[in-house]
This record gives structure tokens, C-alpha cells and sequence, in this order.
């Protein structure tokens, strides 16, 4: 009997029963929460990769512009919603291009693609101010050159087409499109914390290459509930380039709405209470 609990004794300590899977059972992974990032880092402009980080932004948001204004000028095109992808397969060109986008830029410039979005990391500390305005002029200048491609190449049917600029539809107030920005936008923001928790991140090893997943289903949904009120305009450099390309008095007329909306103006008014509440959420259920 004691060889036998001599070999059991052993064989605990040789092959311990492994906890079982599950987010609370990894909770004792060492984690350290990342510095907050400085106000301005003067060396990041001596550095490649920043420039780098911003030419992704251009190219992303240019693609992005380019694929999305012609697939809404297609259903424009079509003599009904039935003949043409209509506005699930809007949703989906905009949710699958962020997807895309994010995927192949995460690893370079952290796959923002949305002024929005790096307002409202940069009011979190995940990244300067210098970052910040730089990925924000590289994220508009490509919206207005993807914009201005899509015209160039078939200027008569842009301009009769609407050229893919967000205005508020008929039936609806101003105020109801400014409700649907803010929620809009506040739905994407979130789920982009949420993707990129750090904390999270680390406890599960799934979860940074799950991350654009999640970031494109949500931009889906804003937009199939969005789009029939506003044509959702949760991205400001998306609406800011098709508006300056197609540069229509209506178009400008509602761009300020989806400015207040869904611009750094949102995430000044909300960002640090959003940002409070996340982390006050997380710390509750990862306690």
C-alpha cells in the first residue's frame, strides 16, 4: 500500500490536474498595466515607424472610401432594393472592409481607420497627442483621395448618384439623426476597447486575433440600423470626404450633425466617462 501511495503521491505532483478553461481559471497570468501614454513624445517623429503608422491610416481609410462609396452608388444605381445588394449588403461592405483593414493594419499603426476611434484612445492615454493629430489628418486626406478617386473615374453618375455623402433622411429630425450618431458611435467605440483590453488581451491568448472580428460585426449592425435615418456617419472622415468631394449644400447642411455625432466633439463630451465606466466595469467582472 505505500509504493502504491508512493506512485499516487508522484504522479499528482507529475501531472497536475489542470484547471479547467475558462477566463477565471487564467486570472493568475502576470499582467502589468501598461504607462499611460505621454502628451507629447518628441522622438516619435524621429522614428520610422510612426510615419509608417500614418501612411497605413491613409491607405486603409482611402480602400475604405473607395469600396464602400461605390457599393452605396450601386444600390443608388439599381431600380429597386431588390435588384442591388440593398442596405444588408451596404452594412456588409462596410463592416467586412473593417475587418479587412483592421486585420492588416493592427500590427502597424493599430488599425484605427476612424477619427473617432483614436480620439477616444488618445482621451484613454493609449497613444500622444502628436500620434493622434497626425493619424487623424492621414485618416481624412485618405477618405477625401478615396472619394475623389470614385469621382474620377465616373464623375456624371456621382454627382447623380449622391456620391455616397450622409444626409439625414426625409421623416426623420435632426435631433433623431444626432440620437442615432451617438449611439452609433458609442456602440463601435466601445466594442474597440473591449477587443483591444490589454488585460484581456493577456489573460486570453485568442483574443488579439479575434479582435478585428468583433470591431467589423459591430460597424455591421450600426450601419443596418443606421443607414435608413442617417446613412450612418459613425466614421467624421468618411463623412467629412465624401462631402467635400461631392460638395452638395444638403450634404453640408446635415454634416454637422454627424460631426456632433460621431466626431472627436463626441468623444471630448463622453470619451472620459465612457473610458471610467469600461474600467469600472471590467475591474467588476474580472474581480
Amino acid at each position: 500500500m505505500e509504493g502504491k501511495e508512493e506512485d499516487v503521491r508522484v504522479g499528482a505532483n507529475k501531472f497536475p490536474e489542470r484547471q479547467p478553461i475558462g477566463t477565471s481559471a487564467q486570472s493568475d497570468k502576470d499582467y502589468n498595466e501598461p504607462p499611460p501614454a505621454p502628451l507629447f513624445e518628441p522622438g516619435e517623429l524621429s522614428s520610422w515607424s510612426f510615419w509608417r503608422a500614418g501612411i497605413a491610416e491613409f491607405i486603409a481609410t482611402f480602400l475604405f472610401l473607395y469600396i464602400t462609396v461605390l457599393t452605396v452608388m450601386g444600390v443608388k444605381r439599381s431600380p429597386n432594393m431588390c435588384a442591388s445588394v440593398g442596405i444588408q449588403g451596404i452594412a456588409w461592405a462596410f463592416g467586412g472592409m473593417i475587418f479587412a483593414l483592421v486585420y492588416c493594419t493592427a500590427g502597424i499603426s493599430g488599425g484605427h481607420i476612424n477619427p473617432a476611434v483614436t480620439f477616444g484612445l488618445f482621451l484613454a492615454r493609449k497613444l500622444s497627442l502628436t500620434r493622434a493629430l497626425y493619424y487623424i489628418v492621414m485618416q481624412c486626406l485618405g477618405a477625401i483621395c478615396g472619394a475623389g478617386v470614385v469621382k474620377g473615374f465616373q464623375p456624371k453618375q456621382y454627382q447623380a448618384l449622391g456620391g455616397g455623402a450622409n444626409t439625414v433622411a426625409p421623416g426623420y429630425t435632426k435631433g433623431s439623426g444626432l440620437g442615432a450618431e451617438i449611439i452609433g458611435t458609442f456602440v463601435l467605440v466601445y466594442t474597440v476597447f473591449s477587443a483591444t483590453d490589454a488585460k484581456r488581451n493577456a489573460r486570453d491568448s485568442h483574443v488579439p486575433i479575434l479582435a478585428p472580428l468583433p470591431i467589423g460585426f459591430a460597424v455591421f449592425l450600426v450601419h443596418l440600423a443606421t443607414i435608413p435615418i442617417t446613412g450612418t456617419g459613425i466614421n467624421p472622415a468618411r463623412s467629412l470626404g465624401a462631402a467635400i468631394i461631392y460638395n452638395k449644400d444638403h450634404s453640408w447642411d446635415d454634416h454637422g450633425i454627424l460631426k456632433r455625432g460621431s466626431a472627436p466633439n463626441f468623444a471630448l463630451e463622453n470619451g472620459p466617462n465612457c473610458h471610467m465606466l469600461f474600467n469600472k466595469a471590467r475591474r467588476f467582472f474580472n474581480s
